[in-house]
């Protein structure tokens, strides 16, 4: 089966990663495995999903109609992590939710999305949420 990747973060950035996910899995057949990872502050982490995120993601993805895995590491690197799990199912594609960064932040903070761009050894599509 083919697979397709989804980077899931708890706010617009990892909604709109979901749901670009599902349309490529209905427009491939394809299976989505939803990687929501953290390098284990998640506590402090607010783009780790809680209980009812998670609840809310599985409700959307039941709905939708595809085979699905949500997978949520702690004590990982999340860029690692979704090149790791792009690696061991041989997906076919891989997206993600970018957010318009200065270049302090990028410098400062890094950014999952830029080293998943530029490592993925498969397509990576970017999006962004709709505009308010």
């Amino acid at each position: 089966m083919t697979i397709i990747v989804v980077g899931y973060t708890a706010d617009p950035f990892g909604h709109a990663a979901l749901e670009h996910g599902i349309a490529e899995a209905n427009l491939r057949g394809a299976g989505l495995v939803v990687v929501n990872a953290t390098s284990g502050e998640s506590y402090v982490d607010t783009r780790f999903a809680g209980d009812a995120e998670t609840q809310d993601v599985q409700m959307r993805l039941d709905e939708c109609g595809v085979d699905y895995e949500l997978l949520q590491p702690v004590g990982v690197d999340p860029a690692d992590e979704l090149l790791d799990v792009v690696r061991r199912t041989n997906a076919e594609l891989l997206v993600v939710g970018i957010r318009h960064r200065n270049p302090v932040g990028k410098l400062l903070l890094g950014s999952v999305a830029q080293k998943v761009i530029l490592e993925c050894p498969k397509p990576v599509l970017a999006v962004k949420p709709p505009e308010s």
